[in-house]
């Protein structure tokens, strides 16, 4: 049986949990310390997970860094670890694969990621793969917002999601408050 590695660091959110494989790929991830739970989301049972308090592990390494530095303000640092796309349907990965490309500090809502997607029909599905995704932050499911802009369902809370949007609209603005181009300019996902 594989073991996978895991660590928890502290963010300004509470803490934050990575489980990756032997490439380094994110397996799960979330604001928790527990393990068991986050590995759960992805599919992994408790004897399948390996700590490593230290956090300079290999497996880990480029992950922790890219929180880190999502956290310093460099707010797409995440979304270049890979994924590991161990579980899911073909469309709740290509939910999850949508969700990198989203802007930083410009959500969009469910309706309009499913139209993206060419799926304008599976408003509930894409609400769904949002809601499962293992891989929390790096696949950023927080930047999916109600169609009236309303910030709904997130497994890690409403006040983390409402920091994580605060945080990237923020990063978002140049020094003198102006949007940085190709960044809409509501939180409601119209340009």
């Amino acid at each position: 049986m594989n073991r996978y590695p895991y660590a928890t660091v502290e963010t300004p959110d509470g803490p934050f949990t990575v489980i990756a494989d032997a490439d380094g790929a994110v397996l799960g991830s979330g604001w928790s310390a527990d393990a068991v739970l986050l590995g759960a989301r992805a599919k992994l049972g408790a004897g399948q997970l390996a700590e490593h308090p230290e956090p300079g592990v290999e497996e880990l390494r480029a992950a922790l860094h890219a929180v880190e530095r999502y956290y310093a303000g460099e707010v797409q640092s995440v979304v270049t670890v890979p994924r590991a796309a161990s579980v899911g349907t073909a469309f709740q990965q290509q939910v999850w694969n949508a969700l990198t490309v989203i802007p930083p500090g410009a959500p969009l809502s469910y309706g309009v990621l499913a139209q993206t997607l060419g799926a304008p029909r599976a408003v509930r599905a894409v609400a769904a793969a949002c809601g499962r995704n293992p891989a929390a932050l790096f696949a950023p499911c927080h930047r999916v917002v109600g169609k009236d802009g309303s910030l709904t369902g997130f497994a890690f809370g409403i006040d983390i999601k409402r920091s994580l949007l605060r945080r990237e609209s923020e990063a978002a603005l140049h020094p003198s408050g102006q949007r940085v181009a190709g960044v809409l300019n509501s939180s409601h996902g119209t340009p």
